[in-house]
């Protein structure tokens, strides 16, 4: 396509860059949209990739039929299916009565499906059925109807790890990637960053009645190294909040670090690194898994140490009950302990024979209070020594010196 129609569409559209990444992802769209082909759109969040399923609407065959930009990560996954292909009366709760669904209503049009790496595997299988055979079914209904929409699809999610992991279909992913659009990120446009601020500039100077704010180079340049994470719709936020709270009209160097953090880095997002290795979580169910993991672990411990008293404590109620014939077995290490592996330590065995010796008076919550007691006492109030010396986890001490009241 030759420079002058591209900027016709540039124009049509409010399109603002000269970038050939840009200028490419246009030129794809304007080639594809007289056929009926299924277009996916890859880009990263907030680079602008819902213009290029309406540019291809727009110069289509289609262009006079509906057209419908869905967002598949906004609709709650019990009811995307019937948001989709519609549904019957009567088919869940709260359907009083029948619906076309977007792929009955849109028939002869374009159905736009923003965030499709988000669509659940039963809706995906769906999904696969239309593109394959034009074929669909409402839910609840068994009529099988016939829909004719051109799909266009647009994600920002890494398609080919969400296939390895199960997230997605793979035979899906190459229906709809028939003829794959990349929208560049806005830190890989160049000058494109510039152009893109005097325009959010001046609509904000034309909408609030504002003086206008301009770039000094020095700024520019800070603009051009940035890494722009949040794309086209972070520059924007940045021009509004710089439009309304600079008081100085030109923007310098030192004046748009008050905006914009020094550290390119930081802009990028945390990740998670387990020790001995270099996964990162991109996932945040991935890490709520891991965190329920360890946190069961914690369980486990805990019950096992609860078990290993409850023993002591039974050998010691024996103890009392048949006038001294178990205290051997729990001063040699015979007994069971409390997190130590079997083996009793000098400041259980202590702590048992010192307080054996009142044992009408001995109740589980006065042996377990005593025993903490004691070994605070030996170790001169020294939270770690004593949890070392009673066998047990730091965090478990703490949990019973504050059961016992002892931390007041």
């Amino acid at each position: 396509m030759n420079t002058t129609e591209l900027q016709k569409v540039k124009q049509r559209y409010n399109i603002v860059g000269n970038s050939d990444g840009l200028n490419r992802a246009l030129d794809v769209a304007l080639q594809v949209a007289p056929t009926d082909l299924s277009v996916l759109i890859i880009g990263e969040s907030g680079v602008g990739k819902e213009i290029i399923p309406r540019i291809i609407h727009d110069n289509s065959p289609r262009r006079r039929e509906k057209y419908f930009a869905i967002n598949c990560g906004s609709i709650p996954e019990g009811t995307i299916d019937s948001e989709l292909f519609g549904h019957e009366k009567g088919s869940f709760t709260g359907a009083i009565g029948e619906s076309e669904g977007y792929f009955g209503v849109a028939n002869k049009g374009t159905i736009f499906l923003d965030e499709v790496g988000e669509l659940p595997l039963a809706t995906q299988a769906r999904l696969l059925r239309v593109l394959e055979t034009g074929e669909y079914i409402r839910v609840g209904g068994q009529k099988i109807l016939k829909t004719d929409v051109r799909i266009v699809a647009a994600t920002n999610v890494n398609m080919r790890k969400a296939i390895s992991e199960g997230r997605f279909r793979e035979d899906l992913y190459y229906r709809l990637n028939t003829i794959p659009i990349q929208m560049p990120p806005l830190r890989d446009r160049g000058e494109d960053i510039v152009l893109l601020f005097r325009l959010f500039a001046m609509q904000m100077a034309e909408k609030y009645r504002l003086p206008k704010i301009t770039l000094t180079d020095e700024a520019k340049a800070i603009m051009m190294k940035y890494k722009w994470p949040g794309n086209v719709r972070q520059l924007k936020n940045i021009t509004e909040q710089m439009s309304v709270l600079s008081e100085n009209r030109v923007i310098d160097g030192d004046a748009i670090h008050k905006f914009i953090p020094e550290d390119v880095e930081s802009t990028q997002l945390a990740t998670i690194t387990p020790a001995g290795g270099n996964h990162s979580f991109e996932s945040e169910r991935e890490i709520l898994y891991k965190i329920l993991y360890e946190l069961r672990a914690n369980v486990s411990d805990l019950r096992r140490e609860m078990n290993n008293l409850r023993k002591q404590i039974d050998t010691v109620r024996e103890q009392s009950v048949n006038g001294g014939a178990a205290l051997p077995q729990i001063i040699s290490g015979q007994g069971a302990n409390v997190g130590t592996g079997g083996r009793q330590t000098p400041a259980v065995q202590d702590a048992v024979a010192e307080e054996i010796s009142e044992p009408e008076s001995l109740n589980l919550e006065d042996l377990g209070r005593q025993m903490v007691e004691k070994a605070l006492e030996r170790n001169g109030g020294n939270r770690k020594k004593a949890a070392r010396e009673l066998g047990i986890s730091d965090r478990t001490l703490y949990r019973r010196i504050k059961q016992y009241g002892l931390d007041k």
